[in-house]
């Protein structure tokens, strides 16, 4: 439950949770996505191949496609960094 418990203590109703599995199978993240769509947030993840079971929470999900962990978790390095990027020069 570590997070769904974050996801209740820091939401806000139109806000967004964001989570990283790379098989999008992690039981705790799906749990929290389940939890953040009953709290009305946005969902937005990042996973491989098909998406898992993270596909059917997430309101955007960007998978790398790919089965291979270690090529998931290169590829989602970048594209993390690139949108946190994007939001900060929105904000800032």
């Amino acid at each position: 439950t570590v997070f769904e418990r974050q996801v209740r203590a820091h939401f806000r109703k139109g806000g967004i949770c964001w989570g990283i599995s790379t098989s999008g199978n992690s039981p705790n993240i799906v749990r929290a996505f389940k939890i953040a769509k009953e709290l009305e947030m946005k969902t937005v993840g990042l996973t491989g191949s098909d998406g898992g079971l993270m596909s059917g929470f997430a309101d955007i999900l960007i998978k790398v496609p790919s089965n291979s962990t270690p090529r998931i978790q290169e590829l989602h390095l970048p594209i993390y960094h690139y949108i946190c990027e994007q939001i900060e020069k929105t904000l800032f």
